[in-house]
């Protein structure tokens, strides 16, 4: 009987590994594939669309691997009910001036790493995101999109969730102590600082996703051993009900050193 039990837990297992990788292979390739309206798109006055292709010559670095990205599927609907304009033009506005005008850095074209409007065209939820209380400085101009995402293909991080190495590594152009080697981990890093911060903005200080002890019980919960007492909560062979009434586990003055530890294993500094 004990056997049977094994194998229909490993079937179940099996079959729900196969079902998330469908699913993921279907997200992954209808965000390739699927084309996205551009209700607003950007407009420049004078100018007209010109196409992708006229892009490609003097651009030849952004369009070497743009056609296989998501942002190469948005479109712009035609007055004449047709949707058309793929690619670049759907971000950085029709570029016959631009052209005209040989191409002049920053001259008859919209350029989104100065400024978001064109991103936030599409990324509503992120631009929602921005206006909480806590976020990144993008709105006050010390910081554009472009300073954690490049959309223009190699590297592209629209989906960087998948990919934790990034993720780390596009915050620690910034906060370099905090995502820097520490002699302690924290093992949470390994799956990305995203595990614990709202990037784009959160209702918590720091962004976090949660502002007291339930952001860190999300990982570190047990349950109690024999022997502990009733609707006690027991981490790390610690009872720590006590404990978790002063605040959340760092700023309660207890493991301070959060990112990790030079000096202690349990995350002091």
């Amino acid at each position: 009987m004990k056997g049977n039990a094994v194998k229909r837990t490993n079937f179940k297992t099996t079959i729900i590994a196969v079902f998330m990788t469908v699913a993921l292979s279907i997200f992954v390739f209808s965000c390739a594939t699927i084309d996205r309206v551009v209700v607003a798109p950007p407009m420049i006055p004078g100018a007209k669309y010109v196409g992708s292709e006229t892009c490609a010559p003097c651009h030849e670095k952004e369009t070497k691997d743009f056609k296989i990205t998501s942002h190469s599927r948005v479109t712009i609907p035609d007055p004449k009910g047709k949707r058309e304009n793929v690619g670049c033009e759907s971000c950085h506005g029709p570029g016959s001036l631009h052209v005209e005008a040989g191409g002049e850095r920053g001259k008859f074209i919209v350029n989104p790493s100065k400024k978001p409007d064109a991103c936030f065209q599409c990324h509503l939820d992120k631009q929602a995101q921005f206006n909480l209380p806590y976020h990144h400085p993008l709105k006050e101009g010390r910081m554009t999109c472009v300073n954690c995402h490049n959309p223009h293909g190699e590297n592209i991080k629209l989906a960087k969730g998948l990919f934790v190495g990034r993720v780390n590594a596009d915050c620690a152009q910034c906060h370099r102590e905090q995502a820097g080697f520490h002699v302690f981990e924290h093992p949470a890093l390994r799956e990305g600082c995203t595990t614990c911060h709202d990037v784009h903005g959160s209702i918590n200080p720091k962004m976090l996703k949660q502002r007291d002890a339930n952001l860190c019980l999300r990982c570190h919960t047990q349950v109690p051993q024999a022997g502990a007492a009733p609707r006690s909560i027991n981490i790390n062979n610690s009872d720590h009900t006590a404990r978790l009434s002063q605040g959340a586990c760092f700023s309660a003055g207890c493991h301070t050193a959060i990112h990790g530890s030079n000096v202690n294993p349990h995350l002091r500094y």
